[in-house]
């Protein structure tokens, strides 16, 4: 069974206290700008999100990846670019930006902005060096089995000439795109837990599993309502929870555990 330790404090403290290069993988989701409060908690800016990205640096062991799911307030007619702003910052600090991914949100709230609604967040993933485990999700292919037309030409070479693959036969399965679709909110069943900012479980498993194998140690610094715990309690990683405010802490153990 897989070892899961929820702790409440301040996410910096706490990673002080953690060994060099003891995760093997991050999921989370950090503050979005101020647009929450988290019952007063919340002191966050950009100079807090350095010190904190500094930390994630030093406990990430080498090929580990950490999944950062964020977007940008608006105000004033124009979006922050936080989110650009904190990719760049863990590039400048020694992280590669592995992948841009995308979390669509197939049931996305219309907000009557003057212009095309919201409907996904970023999925940065950020690693140290490169990713020691990749276990990606594969989906069917559309055209399974059939072959392509003799001396097809698909794509350019660094020289921008097309390369010429010949006649091919059509895998079954290939690796899946990186945007990724899932609904949101109550439908997903996690109406019952009052947690302002829940992202869906799906989303949390499927990058546990792409990134980490059973037996590894993966952490959430901005714990919430436990989402990224009951996703590695289910696919036995070990966890490591780490939440500021009191009532979030309990909600997350005793959604952990209810699970399980």
């Amino acid at each position: 069974m897989s070892k899961v330790e929820i702790i409440l404090g301040n996410n910096i403290d706490k990673m002080k206290l953690m060994q060099d290069e003891s995760v093997d993988l991050v999921v989370t989701s950090p503050p979005y700008d101020d647009l929450r409060n988290y019952d007063e908690t919340l002191n966050w800016n950009f100079d807090v999100f350095k010190r904190v990205a500094d930390e994630l640096y030093r406990v990430m062991k080498k090929g580990g990846v950490i999944v950062w799911v964020v977007a940008d307030k608006t105000k004033n007619g124009s979006e922050s670019g936080t989110s650009f702003r904190q990719a760049l910052y863990f590039q400048e600090i020694g992280f590669n930006i592995h992948d841009t991914m995308i979390y669509k949100k197939l049931n996305y709230v219309p907000l009557t902005h003057n212009r095309y609604e919201q409907e996904f967040e970023y999925m940065f993933c950020f690693s140290k060096g490169k990713p020691k485990t990749f276990n990606p999700i594969k989906i069917p292919c559309k055209y399974a089995g059939q072959e392509t037309w003799g001396n097809s030409s698909f794509y350019k070479t660094d020289s921008d000439e097309l390369t010429n693959v010949g006649k091919k036969k059509i895998n079954d399965e290939k690796i899946k795109g990186n945007i990724f679709e899932y609904r949101t909110g109550s439908v997903t069943g996690s109406g019952k837990f009052k947690h302002p900012a829940m992202f869906p479980l799906e989303l949390a498993k499927d990058q546990v599993k792409s990134w980490s194998n059973p037996g590894d140690i993966v952490m959430d610094p901005f714990c919430g309502s436990g989402t990224v715990g009951v996703a590695c309690r289910e696919l036995e990683r070990d966890f490591i929870g780490i939440e500021i405010d009191e009532k979030y802490h309990k909600m997350a153990t005793e959604r952990i555990y209810l699970d399980f």
